[in-house]
Parts: C-alpha cells; sequence; structure tokens
C-alpha cells in the first residue's frame, strides 16, 4: 500500500484530490479568521481546563505549561500564526507546493488542537494529512512540487538521492 501510495500514477490523482479538498478547508478556515480572530479564550480555557487523565490528573502538563507560559504572554502572536499558517496551508496543499512542508505544519496544528481539548473536525483532517505525509512527493506531483523539489534537490547536494531511491 506504502509502495503504490509513493509510487502510483493512479494515486498521485486520488492524492490531489484529498490534498486538494484539505486545502481548500484550511484556506476557508484561515480566510474566516482575517481581522477578527483572537484565541487568547481558547487558550485560557486550555489552561483552566487541561485534558484529563483517567486519575483526573492534566493528561498533557507540559502542552498546558507550554500554553501558559508561551503562548498566553505572546497571544498576538500566535494570533498571526493561526491565521496566516492556516491560509498557507491552504495555498500549498491547493497548489501542491512544498506539499510535505504544509501537511507537516497541518499536522502540527492539528495535535496542537487536540491537546488543547479541542477534536471538532481535527481527526479527520490527521487521518487524510497522514495518507499525504505517507505518500511523500507523489502527493504533489500533480502540482507545482512536480518542478520545486526537483529544482531543490538539484541545488542542495545532500538531497539528489530521494527516498525513492533507497
Amino acid at each position: 500500500m506504502i509502495k503504490w501510495l509513493r509510487s502510483s500514477n493512479v494515486s498521485s490523482i486520488l492524492l490531489a484530490i484529498i490534498r486538494i479538498y484539505l486545502g481548500v478547508l484550511w484556506l476557508m478556515t484561515g480566510i474566516e479568521k482575517v481581522g477578527n480572530f483572537s484565541a487568547e479564550k481558547f487558550i485560557s480555557a486550555a489552561i483552566k481546563t487541561p485534558v484529563l487523565d483517567p486519575t483526573g490528573h492534566s493528561a498533557y502538563g507540559w502542552f498546558t505549561s507550554i500554553l501558559e507560559n508561551f503562548v498566553a504572554p505572546n497571544i498576538g502572536v500566535f494570533n498571526f500564526l493561526v491565521v496566516w499558517g492556516e491560509i498557507f496551508i491552504g495555498l500549498g496543499l491547493i497548489f501542491g507546493a512544498f506539499t510535505t512542508t504544509a501537511t507537516f505544519f497541518a499536522l502540527m496544528m492539528n495535535f496542537s488542537y487536540i491537546l488543547a481539548g479541542s477534536i471538532s473536525v481535527n481527526p479527520k483532517y490527521i487521518f487524510l494529512e497522514f495518507i499525504i505525509i505517507i505518500a511523500g512527493y507523489n502527493a504533489g506531483k500533480i502540482g507545482l512540487d512536480r518542478f520545486i523539489i526537483p529544482f531543490i534537490r538539484e541545488k542542495v547536494p545532500f538531497l539528489k538521492n530521494s527516498v525513492e531511491n533507497y
């Protein structure tokens, strides 16, 4: 299955459909937040009522600590990063430009939302994003990565040998 995802022309078509679908969702979510978004209430709620483990203790105390000591004091920066991160993830996925990088950051955002206690659409997105990550270059082959990745591999010596060669 992994070999098929990473090398099949049919899978690259299916991956493009998944990629564009996710990209549109990320882009729409980001655009809706431009100019009127603040994560302050969400972060405060995540700090006050963290996800609990079966014993009633904070399941992700380390994450709550990051939210409390780093994110909350810098909320303006994170408001900007969330909005523009979602927009750039969406654009990267739609156009197939730096697809695996965009997908990596999408996964980081989805897992951050889950660690903060928000389920929402995150599990569905994570499932689809893992398919894209596993597919690697083939996920962006029908897109700008068809041109970007070979160019980068030519210019950056240690990237000349791709994963597919192993």
